[in-house]
């Protein structure tokens, strides 16, 4: 979509990134369960247990929306890094377009990508309940929206502590992961 600016494939991937980041997750989910297992029949629609076919529907749900939150972070992340003058540098001696993006841009663009990914496992552990509900599942996220239907404090505490902890561990590790991805910054640091 970056490479191709204004073109047909940029407007179809800004389209469809855009409609599936206006649309709510639990929306999606109701949509899948309807299409793919009511009327297609091709998944369950509510189990008792987890299986690998009812995996599919709740992890393309997520999917949808984490992919066209990336779809757009991607774009102008690149289309940013396009615009810097070593990309022009780089054309002008010679080197293909394929060679730029992949041993130029990419690794200069990986960090904002590697922030906006350790940003959306805080989102990952509050917006799987709400899936959880729509597909029955009996997991953590759903135990968590009956404690708060029940005002069990106690549980909600420690849910939310637990999410604390969990996020602030993959943040720990994104920023550690910095210094690896981008030797500059640790000799800036020293």
């Amino acid at each position: 979509s970056a490479v191709k600016r204004n073109k047909l494939p940029d407007y179809i991937v800004r389209g469809l990134s855009f409609i599936g980041v206006s649309m709510p997750s639990f929306w999606i989910g109701l949509l899948l369960l309807y299409f793919f297992g009511l009327k297609l029949r091709l998944f369950p629609i509510a189990q008792s247990e987890v299986t690998a076919a009812g995996i599919v529907l709740p992890a393309l749900t997520l999917a949808i929306y984490m992919s066209s939150k990336y779809m757009r972070q991607v774009r102008t992340v690149i289309l940013e890094e396009l615009n810097h003058d070593y990309v022009v540098g780089a054309r002008a001696r010679g080197l293909s377009e394929t060679t730029i993006l992949w041993k130029h841009v990419l690794p200069n663009a990986i960090l904002p990508l590697i922030t906006l990914l350790g940003m959306s496992i805080g989102w990952l552990l509050g917006g799987v309940a709400v899936i959880e509900m729509v597909f029955s599942w009996p997991g953590i996220g759903n135990m968590a929206v009956r404690a708060i239907a029940m005002r069990d404090y106690p549980l909600i505490e420690g849910f939310v502590l637990w999410i604390a902890i969990v996020y602030m561990v993959i943040n720990l590790l994104v920023d550690m992961s910095y210094s690896w991805l981008d030797p500059r910054l640790k000799k800036e640091a020293q």
